[in-house]
């Protein structure tokens, strides 16, 4: 019988990496998730029925915020982990690595990358700390060695998958390989509506890089009603700033439930998504699977989600002015509800599954003929 395990980053908040995740752990209910550590959260809880082993340095990385400034012992974290015994492993990994663990000599390794480290390679990153001085000094002293680390474990890969073209394209920049492309599974759990209601949408994690003060600042000036749904995890500093930002055009809700997150996307008159150097950005089609047309930041994954003209328009900066004119140049757009939709299907769940498992199937019929 095939043993297969999952590996991820580690357990925080929930994001688009976990319900990639979660999917997989699905597709192999049996398999064991490894991880560098838990911490108490949504994404612990949205795999409570599932078996997580955490490293050995899981009691000390889930105090505070060590595992930030901590992560120079990426190499030791991950070594501590014996995944010999697996004929299969798939990583789920970005800006913690989840690479280096042990492995047999048989053992396949397919890596899902949802992108390389943003803040080893100068992307921009919530806490913008490569413009602060103890984030540079950080990078200064441990980047190297971590980029060394990120590197060597890189090729340590069978079969790398990525989950955009853009992503595609940056692992073969760091580390030199070829990577399948593979989009993410998007579903929601939604009666979809046609009517719609005053409010624009954007579903983001509250915190830096997400683009958020620049929609509260565009729904501000345009005088448009702008609902953002997400964890707060940038700190109540960062939400005050998007609060003085939008003033009363902006509603903070949070992280919600599936279902009202579904209702919210079928309703709402547009999505905003303004987030630089998005790696895929589900949110965006979870609106489009509700028929809800998109104002994006022509960059990054949009750019491979959104078409023009048919399921949203593109705005070339993140300037005030701009935006606001690109929501009023859509507000004058007639949108395909049926289009957009159809444009979302592709993809979807049935086709994330089909493509991974033609993928692990191999892998594992290698590992045994080793």
């Amino acid at each position: 019988m095939k043993k297969i395990a999952l590996v991820h980053d580690y357990f925080n908040e929930a994001g688009g990496a976990e319900r990639v995740l979660r999917v997989l752990s699905e597709m192999y209910p049996q398999a064991k998730i490894y991880t560098a550590f838990i911490k108490q959260g949504s994404a612990k809880a949205m795999f409570g029925d599932r078996q997580i082993i955490e490293s050995k340095w899981g009691k000390l990385l889930k105090i505070g915020r060590l595992y930030s400034y901590l992560r120079f012992l990426l190499p030791w974290i991950w070594k501590s982990l014996d995944l010999s015994q697996y004929d299969l492993v798939i990583t789920s990994c970005s800006g913690y690595i989840a690479r280096g663990f042990r492995v047999g000599e048989k053992t396949r390794v397919v890596a899902y990358c949802h992108t390389p480290p943003k803040w080893l390679y100068g992307y921009e990153t919530p806490t913008d700390g490569r413009n602060k001085w103890w984030g540079a000094l950080y990078l200064k002293i441990f980047g190297p060695f971590v980029r060394y680390f990120d590197f060597v474990s890189a090729g340590r890969v069978d079969v790398w998958i990525a989950n955009s073209h853009e992503v595609a394209r940056r692992i073969e920049k760091f580390y030199r390989k070829k990577a399948i492309v593979i989009y993410p599974a998007v579903e929601i759990k939604a009666r979809i509506k046609r009517e719609r209601g005053d409010y624009y949408l954007t579903v983001a994690r509250v915190t830096g890089a997400k683009g958020l003060v620049e929609s509260a600042r565009a729904a501000n000036m345009a005088k448009r009603k702008l609902v953002i749904v997400g964890e707060v995890v940038g700190g109540e500093k960062f939400k005050a700033r998007i609060k003085e930002a939008g003033r009363e055009w902006v509603q903070m809700k949070g992280r919600v439930w599936d279902e009202e997150l579904g209702e919210l996307y079928t309703g709402a008159r547009g999505y905003l998504a303004l987030a630089k150097d998005e790696d895929f950005g589900m949110t965006v089609v979870e609106a489009m699977l509700a028929g809800t047309p998109i104002l994006a930041l022509r960059s990054g994954g949009y750019l491979e989600t959104v078409v023009e003209g048919k399921t949203g328009i593109f705005v070339d900066k993140m300037e005030t002015r701009e935006v606001v004119k690109a929501i009023e140049e859509m507000e004058k757009m007639k949108f395909s509800h049926d289009e957009i939709v159809e444009s979302a299907k592709k993809f979807g769940r049935e086709r994330f599954e089909r493509e991974m498992r033609k993928i692990i199937e191999k892998e594992v019929a290698r590992a045994r003929t080793t």
